[in-house]
């Protein structure tokens, strides 16, 4: 039970207008404690932030799509391929069909979807991150970014507290990774795409090449994001981004000749 709200409450009321301050400041203490509570339960709860890591995925992904004027069948096929990586069936799917209707909507407020998103996470970098490159995959996955969608993605990366640069790095790291599937993840992809992918150059030394593989294992561990938040239908994208990643790092190896 959660008390100090209600004795500064009762104390700051008491100090300026006597019993009847008292009781109201009694009041307004109770209020601010039971809010607290309600908002450490949300918070504390791991469940809570997967449910709302998946209704907010969804919902944004709409509110993307809509960004350069309509929703074209490519988004909708996009989402739609989405659902079906993350193997969305029955009452899943339906909730994941109406958070993204609800995205589409014209009053649909993003900034304090995302603020709300990034409370309930505890700022947990790995995790809004993860988010982040969701929806630069999505908006991506037709090869081309319209400067409206762009705009989007700058204000959700704002939001969830990344800067224009560390957008544009995710930016050019997803196009590699998106040129890395296209070249079927073997030595016949561009070992550019591999750096880029890996967020290095030809120039990087060995040291930081075995330094940016072990840094973004990290960020894109699945068991790692599951547990701090992420919903298990999505263990699959962090797997594919994981997988990615270690055969970007392989190339860079053979071709380097590194151990």
């Amino acid at each position: 039970m959660r008390i100090w709200g209600k004795f500064f409450g009762f104390a700051i009321g008491f100090m300026f207008g006597r019993i009847i301050g008292g009781v109201i400041g009694l009041w307004l203490g109770h209020l601010y404690d039971k809010k607290s509570a309600q908002l450490s339960g949300i918070i504390g709860s791991g469940a809570n932030r997967q449910t709302l890591f998946f209704k907010t995925t969804f919902s944004v992904m709409g509110h993307v799509a809509k960004a350069s004027g309509q929703v074209t069948e490519t988004d909708i096929r996009i989402a739609t391929m989405l659902m079906d990586q993350m193997q969305l069936k029955g009452e899943a799917r339906a909730e994941a069909q109406a958070a993204f209707k609800e995205g589409k909507e014209s009053d649909f407020d993003v900034k304090a979807c995302l603020k709300t998103f990034r409370l309930i996470s505890m700022g947990r970098k790995e995790l809004l991150q993860m988010f982040l490159e969701i929806q630069i995959q999505t908006a991506l996955s037709d090869a081309k970014l319209d400067p409206k969608e762009h705009e989007i993605l700058l204000t959700i990366a704002q939001e969830l507290g990344f800067s224009r640069i560390q957008l544009d790095e995710l930016l050019k790291r997803w196009q590699a990774e998106f040129n890395f599937h296209q070249g079927g993840n073997n030595n016949q992809t561009s070992i550019e795409d591999a750096y880029s992918l890996l967020g290095l150059t030809e120039a990087s030394s060995d040291q930081e090449v075995k330094r940016s593989y072990r840094k973004l294992m990290n960020e894109h561990h699945p068991d790692k994001l599951v547990a701090k938040g992420l919903p298990p239908e999505m263990m699959e994208l962090a797997k594919t981004k994981a997988q990615d990643i270690q055969a970007a790092y392989d190339r860079v190896k053979t071709d380097r000749g590194m151990r």
